[in-house]
């Protein structure tokens, strides 16, 4: 009987220690980082040669690959960089949770909606400046 209730104890324990570690709002964070920026990357490759072929042979977007891959950079590491600081105490809270949701959404319109909105304001620019 004392074997069982040691397994007990033991299971009990690494249940406990996977509960905790299951919840790290800085390791969620990063591997949202990571996979906003492989569909901000898809995305932007998908609408810049959108653009190159409807367009002439203009440098525009060119540039605008230039724009949205220096603008996404900083912005992805501003929303990771809010969240690495947290103690391991923190990153397992949830009352995080609403702040965490927040950050996500953003990020998450930013790396979806940036590639739209920025082709969209050069091929603006590009139909004004050579119309």
């Amino acid at each position: 009987m004392k074997n069982i209730a040691h397994r007990y104890d033991v299971d009990q324990q690494t249940d406990s220690k996977a509960e905790a570690g299951a919840l790290d709002w800085r390791k969620s964070m990063s591997d949202h980082v990571a996979y906003a920026l492989l569909v901000y990357t898809g995305l932007q490759i998908f609408v810049t040669i959108k653009a190159l072929n409807t367009g002439g042979a203009s440098i525009l977007p060119y540039i605008a690959l230039v724009v949205l891959v220096a603008a996404i950079i900083p912005a992805c590491r501003w929303f990771e960089k809010r969240w690495t600081g947290l103690s391991d105490s923190e990153a397992a809270d949830q009352a995080y949770r609403p702040a965490f949701r927040r950050d996500l959404a953003g990020l998450w319109v930013l790396a979806i909606g940036l590639p739209f909105v920025l082709t969209f304001c050069f091929k603006a620019v590009s139909s004004l400046l050579w119309a």
